[in-house]
């Protein structure tokens, strides 16, 4: 039987390398399900999810933690709507992916047939650099193609719309004719880098320094040893943004952390008292910590010539590829002999791990969340892979957690959508299945779509290597970022029909589930029970009840007000709020809309 347009799609993906479709079936996916069904060897592999949602998440998880494009796949109407939010996060955080999606029949289309929606105008903003609809057989070898390489090529998302008659249609490829469109399979990566008159003036800034600063983003990744040595020649400590948290290990004393409104002291000093900084694949959104603007000089270097120049008044904007650029900036950079901007920068991060040491300590009613993490942190396989999820947690994701070389963590950065935690870690799975993963997430987004994300795990854990996910849930019944903000922001301490949030047996669902669910309730449980998590032989829960009140003191505080507030307002001290109003309001302003 000759192969129809699903069959022929399906046999693109493969030629294409792409190995997993994260998808959930519906109607107008039928032809392209049938097509599965009849290929046999299920390959590219078809991940079912509970929702659309999860499945676009799982995509951006296996996207990001695999460096190759995400794919994922939905009906039409409700199903391609459920697909936004990840492909939202994908979006904003550059991650490459393919979401193909039904449409209602073609002589259906402007009908107002049911689930019909104008899925262009739908998509016109999450896949704007290609969103294309079939209407012919002949046209698949280009979408999927051109959608393949925009993709990869401009880190983003794009999307094929095929309508559900032409799924099942005989397939005919382009012809040797009058407006036919051939195609070709392929892409070979471009490392751009600046003229070399352009790196002479970056240079030039960063030799006339004294106190250099730089600042790393996921863009960073594939030039670790050239940032290292960039760092040592010029006496830098290294701030990350949270998207970089896993591109330099902790264990560098010159390393600050992540930098932000999650970040750390050291980090925030590093931005204040620099005067020269250097940015390095991050489109960092928060410029308020950076430093002011006319304070430091400073250089961009970024692989996206439109995400340059963006957070600061950069002196020199280069335009290329982390890497390559750093090789050809090293031969004319000088070695700083004055090091004591670089002992400042190391004393300064040794007194932080004292100090969060010191505030996993502080007593709590029942378990102190940082505990949690501090505890976890040097439990750490070497090979973990680490995805947090948004709220209270990615605080302490952010800060806590060491991590060291060969480590890999995410989250999502830009869109900062709570959800992703649970999936993420699905889709690392099927990048790493060889590899543990930690999902560290709060209670809210355990109840948004973790629980469903338990049974799509308990349902695949089998079949990898090493079948360990442990998922760490803070129970502490309450939506605690927001609670936070709004503290900071109202003086408002507690809205409970809006915050608090209906408990529930997160440990006790797993063991339903045939995972292992671990429930702790005192603090000297904590190491035991990550000990037990990480040496199960299945996905774990380990439900850790936490105290709401512990506050994720701002970075600008200083070190001794950290301590001080956390102690203070565990107590009830009111006058420990002066110190969490000042540094959460300013901040808050950056990430709530129409500030």
């Amino acid at each position: 039987m000759a192969p129809n347009v699903a069959d022929y799609l399906l046999r693109r993906l493969r030629e294409w390398d792409v190995e997993h479709v994260f998808s959930y079936a519906g109607d107008g996916i039928n032809g392209l399900v049938a097509a599965w069904g009849r290929a046999g060897d299920d390959a590219p592999r078809f991940v079912q999810s509970r929702h659309e949602e999860l499945a676009a998440f799982e995509a951006v998880g296996y996207a990001k933690l695999s460096g190759k494009v995400g794919v994922c796949a939905a009906t039409s109407g409700p199903g391609a709507i459920h697909l936004l939010n990840g492909l939202y996060d994908a979006k904003l955080d550059h991650v490459p992916m393919v979401a193909i999606v039904g449409q209602t029949t073609r002589f259906a289309m402007g009908g107002s047939m049911q689930q019909e929606v104008d899925l262009h105008s739908l998509y016109k903003d999450v896949a704007a650099d290609y969103v294309q609809t079939a209407m012919v057989p002949e046209q698949l070898p280009n979408l999927i193609d051109r959608a393949m390489r925009v993709a990869m090529s401009r880190r983003t998302v794009t999307a094929i719309i095929i309508p559900s008659d032409l799924q099942e249609a005989e397939y005919s490829p382009p012809t040797h004719d009058f407006k036919m469109i051939p195609s070709s399979l392929g892409l070979s990566p471009g490392r751009p880098v600046p003229e070399a008159t352009d790196l002479r003036r970056a240079a030039d800034v960063l030799n006339a320094g004294s106190k250099v600063a730089m600042m790393i983003g996921q863009g960073a990744r594939g030039a670790v040893d050239e940032v290292t040595e960039v760092a040592d020649v010029l006496g830098a400590g290294v701030s990350k943004a949270l998207l970089g948290k896993d591109v330099l290990p902790d264990d560098l004393p010159y390393v600050t952390g992540s930098n932000g409104l999650l970040g750390t002291r050291p980090s925030y000093e590093l931005m204040r008292d620099c005067d020269t900084l250097l940015m390095i694949g991050s489109s960092f959104p928060y410029s308020q910590f950076l430093p002011e603007y006319d304070q430091a000089r400073a250089v961009q270097i970024d692989i996206d010539p439109t995400m340059i120049g963006l957070r600061y008044p950069f002196e020199v904007n280069l335009h290329g590829d982390a890497g390559a650029t750093l090789r050809a900036l090293l031969p004319m950079l000088e070695r700083k002999t004055d090091r004591s901007w670089r002992t400042t920068v190391e004393s300064t991060v040794s007194r932080w791990w004292d100090v969060l040491e010191r505030r996993a300590g502080v007593t709590a009613d029942p378990i102190n969340p940082e505990r949690v993490f501090h505890e976890l942190s040097p439990l750490l396989p070497d090979d973990a892979v680490l995805t947090s999820d948004s709220g209270s947690a990615a605080n302490w994701y952010a800060r806590h957690l060491r991590i060291r070389r060969g480590m890999r963590a995410t989250l999502s950065g830009t869109l900062a959508t709570m959800g992703p935690g649970l999936p993420y870690a699905t889709g690392a799975k099927f990048a790493h299945p060889d590899r543990p993963v930690f999902a560290l997430v709060g209670d809210g987004a355990m109840q948004m779509n973790g629980i469903n994300e338990l049974i799509t795990i308990a349902h695949y854990h089998r079949e990898w290597s090493d079948p360990r996910v442990i998922v760490g849930v803070l129970n502490n019944r309450d939506l605690n970022q927001v609670t936070w903000e709004l503290r900071a922001m109202a003086g408002s301490p507690d809205v409970p029909f809006a915050q608090h949030i209906p408990d529930f047996p997160y440990a006790g669902f797993a063991e339903s589930i045939g995972l292992t669910g671990i429930k702790v309730t005192e603090p000297g449980e904590i190491e035991g029970a990550w000990q037990r998590a990480i040496a199960a032989d299945r996905p774990c829960v380990v439900e850790f009840v936490t105290d709401a009140a512990v506050p994720p003191i701002p970075p600008h505080a200083s070190l001794d007000q950290m301590e001080s507030t956390a102690e203070a307002l565990l107590r009830g001290d009111p006058e420990a709020w002066d110190v969490l109003k000042t540094g959460v309001k300013s901040k808050v302003q950056d990430i709530l809309p129409g500030r």
